[in-house]
């Protein structure tokens, strides 16, 4: 899969959140491996991912104290990291922005 906005996630774990450094790393080079055609591959992989509907699902990173929420496209073998932050953080997020 090809992931776009890999500098969303090197500037999170920058700005103070340097414990999500190697999760997101291993989480980047599983998911550019991956071959995804449809939620179901995903929920294989991380049966704790929750879909949000046919395009949209949250990863939990390091033990769910982060929330990685990805726009997939799968004809385009694409994923856009749309939000990524604390739990807490996504707990106020609005989901139809994203």
């Amino acid at each position: 899969m090809r992931i776009i906005a890999r500098k969303t996630l090197k500037d999170f774990w920058e700005a103070g959140h340097a414990d999500a450094e190697q999760p997101l790393k291993a989480w980047f080079a599983e998911v550019e491996r991956s071959d995804w055609s449809s939620m179901v591959d995903i929920k294989a992989r991380y049966a704790h991912a929750s879909v949000i509907d046919s395009e949209r699902v949250v990863f939990n990173i390091r033990g769910n104290r982060y929330r990685l929420v990805a726009k997939i496209w799968f004809p385009g073998r694409t994923v856009w990291v749309k939000f990524l932050g604390t739990h807490a953080e996504y707990d106020s997020l609005d989901m139809g922005s994203l």
